[in-house]
């Protein structure tokens, strides 16, 4: 019984194409018996047929290639939703995906490191180093619904510890920007020791996460909903800095202008990995599609980025929302910042930049002058 329901399938798949025992086919893919079991659990590698009677697996041995291929995929940590996609993807395609995982990989460790940084820097001084609050800020905050939408879903804060850009989406995005900002706020009052910095920054993402699912839950399509949350928290003359999505953050120093956030979006993977440049993902058609937010579904990704970063008497702190960086250039972006004589008339004339660019999205922006006290 059996063997003739092999022998049928095995015919039905053209000459050459007889199905093999799980044991043979671990031997052809050099992979165990347990690895495949577990793959299949998994839903990564299904096999070809399961005995209806007994239970056992066969495979075609056309899927040894992408038995292999699943085995290195997650060897490399590749979570499982990706590895489903990537292996359904023809040997270019495949690639490119690969390419443009590692890149976000390699972009998120150097994340990690500047944080194992700062840790060690903090835990090696502790015993002998008080920390006292030497810096403050200057800062102003606008938004602006642009000349095309008829509602405005940015939000934006700016107070002495803190400073926050939001960019809803979806029919709840007004109440998601909204939400995510008012979750930080209870940060605003009051200093965080330096050393508490990066389990504040952490507690204040996951409330910020929980405060937009509970804001979409009754919009329609919640899982549609969310918004992006670019935020900084002042502490002594360190600041915190939370990240998801394509808001921005910049620093000016020096005259210089450096963008610190990364984009969590499509076109930015594509840059990572060398398959688009900076000039062709300012006019690329898909430049507004996000790999990770805050929405209705809780964080879509891995949770917003969480950094520290040392602050410097003249530094001048740019966050604002893509109505700004989407039709803005880095260049006219620093000019501005550059030539503004306080934050106040920095957040003016980037609007006005934004509009004389036709502003076709909301705007968001809040500037910060770092200043001794």
């Amino acid at each position: 019984m059996r063997r003739r329901a092999v022998t049928e399938y095995g015919q039905g798949r053209g000459p050459g194409a007889a199905l093999v025992t799980i044991g043979a086919f671990a031997r052809l893919s050099r992979l165990s018996a347990k690895a495949l079991r577990r793959y299949d659990e998994l839903g990564l590698l299904p096999p070809a047929l399961v005995d209806p009677v007994n239970g056992y697996r066969y495979y075609d041995p056309a899927q040894v290639r992408a038995a292999r291929l699943v085995a290195w995929l997650r060897r490399i940590g590749m979570p499982l939703a990706r590895i489903r996609e990537v292996i359904a993807l023809d040997s270019g395609a495949a690639a490119a995906a690969i390419r443009a995982y590692w890149a976000r990989v390699e972009a998120e460790t150097a994340a990690r490191r500047d944080l194992a940084a700062f840790l060690i820097d903090q835990l090696s001084t502790e015993d002998v180093m008080t920390t006292v609050g030497t810096l403050g800020i200057r800062y102003a905050a606008r938004t602006d619904t642009g000349a095309v939408r008829e509602t405005n879903q940015d939000a934006v804060y700016a107070g002495a510890r803190l400073l926050a850009v939001a960019d809803g989406f979806g029919a709840g995005g007004a109440g998601a920007s909204t939400a995510a900002i008012e979750a930080l706020k209870p940060l605003a009052p009051g200093a965080v020791p330096a050393g508490e910095l990066l389990n504040t920054l952490h507690d204040a993402a996951e409330r910020a996460a929980l405060a937009v699912r509970d804001a979409v839950a009754g919009s329609e399509a919640p899982e549609e909903s969310g918004t992006t949350l670019t935020a900084m928290m002042w502490t002594g003359s360190r600041l915190g800095l939370v990240h998801i999505g394509d808001s921005r953050a910049y620093l000016l120093r020096g005259g210089e202008l450096f963008r610190i956030t990364h984009d969590h979006s499509l076109v930015q993977s594509m840059i990572d990995d060398g398959s688009l440049t900076e000039e062709e993902a300012f006019s690329h058609p898909q430049r507004a599609m996000l790999l990770k937010v805050l929405s209705g579904d809780g964080p879509y990704g891995s949770g917003p980025d969480v950094d520290v970063r040392d602050a410097l008497p003249g530094d001048r702190y740019l966050l604002c929302s893509d109505g700004l960086s989407a039709v803005v250039d880095g260049g006219e972006l620093a000019r501005v910042l550059a030539g503004a004589d306080g934050p106040s008339t920095a957040v003016g004339a980037l609007i006005e930049l934004a509009e004389a660019a036709g502003a076709p999205d909301n705007v968001a922006c809040a500037v910060a002058d770092v200043v001794e006290l």
